[in-house]
């Protein structure tokens, strides 16, 4: 289609001024702020924005926005894409916020969301969508021109949300629920492990809490015990002493703490060494590793306290070196991909793989899979990739990520979680916090994730989880990252929250190891 010319300037401050700013993507805010006027030769379709109300949201949509200029005249990239990621948490603040970047994308929505993604304009939440509805994401889906969904929760998947959306021909990124089973079921993960011969701690199945009992007896403590099933990130007690052990098998399979979940428990060996992060985006056949990060998942400084969904994260890990990545990918990632397809379950989406480096031998063994990025190590790898995210995830949707190479900042990230004072026990909520944006303008560097936020009626950002918000900076070192986040974290007034003063100390050892 052949246009004389095209006032965008003059679209966009219509749209704006109808609308009020606020209600665009971040790539529509950067439009308004800095208009432009271009003439337009044959261009592939139309550059518009088009609103409409979806329930109680006010929804703004733009297509093919981000152009560049060459000669005078403006280019758009050939293969534009509209995102929705379903989750409202940490994790999918980050996504969103990458993808939103993302030169390929023209819009992204996040169902449910969160206030704090919304305000932050890196998605338009579309809060009341039952993302536990497939027929509702579909019809929505096709309503809005959606070419690729990124699933960022266990729970839709292994409930089959990717089925349903692929059945439907919906780009999907997030396995079938049938190879979310890796984290669905950790008895499925360890029977894998043991027909493809990839290392893992021994273990044992049980049902029955008397037989388990006795196991423990027999092998002693330290030992851990995990429930089969999705637990929220709290099925899993590293036991010091028999009585710790014999308690979580009585709160998993006595007393039903977990429902069914902790109907079947796993008993393994207890792994002495240092365990880190490794992921790794799947396309079924082909697994591309991303950078290595590291998290704390005890509540307390210095290591100490009952295990969380992750205090604080760092990438990369000092630990994780090229030869012990080309390690794990060799014995873990590639035996489970090719694993995966021969069970008759293609694996499409991101492979989280909690490894343990034994500090005996000094090779990785895998403890633990989640098939979702991790929360808050998403943070840290969102804020330090520079690739076009949503090119990549639909690559990896295509069977196409052979062709992909990705590139990073060469600089280090860290994140300091902040929490509801009690959590990971029981906590308060509704407790109100101020300065977010004051703390987000310490550094261009710090981003404020928003994981358990919701507003009040004066607008106030108010606690709603038990992690509230990951502080996430960017630096040349471990040094300057943690300083930069640290002092955004000051500057939030929050006296119901707490936080971890010493996020990266393992980073920091290793450091100072190596310099002297």
């Amino acid at each position: 289609m052949a246009c004389a010319s095209l006032n965008i300037e003059a679209s966009l401050k219509f749209r704006a001024n109808a609308l009020g700013k606020n209600c665009l993507p971040g790539h529509l805010k950067s439009a308004v702020s800095y208009p432009f006027q271009h003439t337009f030769g044959a261009l592939p379709s139309p550059i518009r924005v088009e609103h409409r109300a979806y329930g109680s949201n006010l929804i703004v949509r733009a297509l093919n926005t981000t152009v560049t200029a060459t000669n005078g005249r403006l280019k758009v990239p050939e293969e534009r894409v509209t995102v929705l990621v379903i989750g409202g948490g940490g994790r999918e603040h980050a996504l969103c916020y990458a993808l939103e970047r993302s030169p390929s994308c023209d819009a992204v929505f996040c169902a449910p969301g969160n206030p704090g993604i919304a305000q932050s304009g890196d998605a338009t939440c579309i809060s009341d969508l039952d993302i536990t509805n497939s027929d509702a994401v579909i019809s929505f889906c096709r309503d809005w021109g959606v070419g690729l969904v990124v699933v960022g929760p266990e729970a839709p998947l292994v409930a089959g949300l990717a089925n349903d959306l692929v059945k439907a021909g919906i780009p999907t990124f997030g396995p079938s629920s049938e190879a979310a089973a890796l984290e669905g079921s950790k008895d499925f993960m360890k029977k894998l492990c043991d027909k493809y011969n990839i290392p893992t701690a021994k273990y044992q199945t049980f049902t029955d809490p008397a037989k388990a009992k006795k196991y423990i007896k027999d092998h002693g403590a330290p030992i851990v015990v995990k429930a089969d099933g999705l637990a929220a990130g709290k099925g899993v007690v590293v036991a010091t002493t028999l009585g710790e052990a014999f308690e979580a098998i009585d709160t998993m399979l006595v007393e039903g703490s977990f429902g069914s979940a902790g109907s079947r428990i796993i008993i393994e060996e207890f792994l002495e060494g240092e365990e880190a992060s490794f992921f790794a985006l799947v396309d079924g056949e082909t697994a591309l590793p991303l950078e290595s990060a590291q998290d704390h998942k005890r509540v307390g400084d210095g290591d100490v306290g009952p295990n969380t969904g992750g205090m604080g994260a760092y990438s990369p890990a000092p630990i994780v070196t090229e030869e012990l990545k080309q390690k794990v990918m060799e014995r873990i990632i590639l035996p489970t991909v090719k694993g995966m397809a021969a069970e008759g379950c293609r694996f499409v989406g991101v492979l989280y793989a909690g490894i343990m480096i034994e500090k005996k031998s000094g090779l990785p063994k895998l403890i633990e899979y989640n098939v979702r990025f991790g929360d808050p190590e998403c943070q840290v790898l969102m804020m330090r990739l520079e690739s076009d995210l949503a090119q990549v995830l639909l690559a990896a949707c295509r069977g196409g990520l052979g062709k992909i190479s990705l590139t990073w900042s060469p600089e280090l990230a860290t994140v300091v979680v902040m929490a509801s004072e009690g959590y990971p026990g029981a906590y308060k909520k509704g407790t109100i916090i101020k300065n977010l944006d004051e703390a987000e303008q310490i550094s261009p560097a710090v981003k404020i994730f928003h994981a358990g936020t919701t507003v009040d009626r004066d607008g106030n950002f108010i606690a709603a989880g038990g992690r509230v918000l990951g502080v996430t900076a960017k630096g040349k070192d471990i040094e300057e990252a943690r300083a930069k986040a640290y002092d955004a974290v000051d500057v939030v007034d929050w006296p119901e929250g707490f936080y971890r003063h010493d996020i990266g100390w393992r980073a920091l050892k290793h450091r100072h190891m190596v310099a002297h």
